[in-house]
C-alpha cells in the first residue's frame, strides 16, 4: 500500500512540474531539466543496486552511449526515434555485457563497472579521433522546454518501471538475492536471469537521458558525457534519499539538486565537500536515509 501511495504522490509532483512548465522562465526551465534528470537516473540506478545489492559504478556508460547515439543521428533522423534508439543501444549493451559482468560480486562488481565505463569512454575517444573528431556540435537543438518535456518522460517512465519492478516477481527475487544470494539460489530464485533483466532495465533510462541532455548541451564530448561524476551522483542521491523504497530516490534528487544549485552560486568549491559529508553523516546515523527518518518520524 505504501508503495502505491508514494508513486501517486511522485506522479503527482511530475504532473505539477508538467503545468509548471508553461509558465515557467528559463532559470527555472533549467532547473526542471537538472531535477529531472537527476530523479530519472536515480530511481532507474535503484532497480539494479539497491535492490539487488549489486552496486553499480558504470551507469553512465548508458547516459554516455545515449547521448552519442543521439548526437550521431542528429539531423539524419526523428528525434523521437534518436531518443528510442538511445534507450535500446544503452539497453542492447547492457545486455551484451550483463552475463560476464554479473558474475562478479561485491567490490569487484563496483570495480568492473567503472572499468567498463572507462574502457568504452577510450573506445570512443579513439573511434572519434580516427575520424577526426575532438567533439560534435548539435545545431539547431530544440529549446529548453522541449528537452523538460522529454525528461519528464523519462523521470515518469523511470518511476513506472521502479514501482513496477518492486510489485513483481523480479523485485522480490532481487530483494533475496540482496540478502543471501547461494539461499536464494537454493530456493529457485533464477538469479542469473534476475540480475540480467534489471540490469537491461536500468540501462534503459540512462540512455534517454544521455541523449537528451547532450541536446541540452548542444554538443558531445566523450570526457563529459562519460564522466564517472554523473554515477557518482546516482549512487550519493540514493544513498542520501534512502535507497529501499520508491519515494526515496526521489528526496534524494530534490535535495542534492537543490543544494547544487545554491552552492554553485555561492560556493562553488564547498560542493563536494558537503557532498562528502552529507554521505558520511547518512552512512554511519541514517543509512534508511530520508526517507526512513520520514518514516521513523510517522
Amino acid at each position: 500500500m505504501s508503495l502505491l501511495r508514494d508513486l501517486v504522490l511522485i506522479l503527482l509532483g511530475l504532473a505539477a512540474i508538467a503545468i509548471a512548465g508553461f509558465f515557467a522562465n528559463d532559470y527555472w526551465i533549467g532547473f526542471g531539466i537538472a531535477l529531472l534528470a537527476a530523479i530519472a537516473l536515480t530511481e532507474s540506478w535503484a532497480i539494479l543496486s539497491a535492490l539487488s545489492g549489486y552496486i553499480s559504478l558504470g551507469h553512465v556508460v548508458f547516459y554516455g552511449l545515449g547521448a552519442y547515439l543521439v548526437v550521431v543521428t542528429w539531423g539524419v533522423i526523428w528525434l523521437p526515434f534518436a531518443l528510442l534508439l538511445a534507450a535500446i543501444g544503452a539497453c542492447g549493451f547492457a545486455f551484451a555485457i550483463g552475463l560476464p559482468v554479473l558474475r562478479v560480486r561485491g567490490p569487484y562488481f563496483v570495480i568492473l563497472t567503472f572499468g567498463v565505463a572507462e574502457l568504452v569512454k577510450y573506445a570512443l575517444i579513439a573511434i572519434e579521433a580516427a575520424l577526426g573528431h575532438a567533439s560534435r556540435l548539435v545545431l539547431g537543438a530544440p529549446d529548453p522546454i522541449v528537452i523538460l518535456y522529454i525528461l519528464l518522460g523519462a523521470a515518469t517512465l523511470a518511476t513506472l518501471l521502479a514501482a513496477g519492478v518492486r510489485l513483481t516477481n523480479l523485485g522480490h527475487g532481487l530483494r533475496a538475492l540482496r540478502e543471501d544470494e547461494e539461499a536464494a539460489e537454493t530456493l529457485g530464485v533464477p538469479a542469473a536471469q534476475y540480475k540480467l533483466a534489471a540490469f537491461v532495465i536500468s540501462a534503459a533510462i540512462p540512455g534517454l537521458v544521455g541523449g537528451a541532455m547532450a541536446l541540452r548541451a548542444t554538443y558531445f564530448e566523450p570526457n563529459t558525457a562519460f564522466d564517472p561524476m554523473i554515477s557518482f551522483a546516482m549512487i550519493a542521491m540514493t544513498i542520501i534519499g534512502g535507497s529501499d523504497d520508491l519515494r526515496g530516490p526521489v528526496l534524494g534528487a530534490i535535495l542534492l539538486t537543490g543544494l547544487s544549485e545554491v552552492l554553485w552560486d555561492v560556493a562553488p568549491h564547498a560542493y563536494m565537500l558537503i557532498l562528502g559529508i552529507l554521505l558520511l553523516v547518512f552512512v554511519r546515523f541514517l543509512p534508511e536515509g530520508l526517507s526512513g527518518l520520514i518514516r521513523r518520524a510517522h
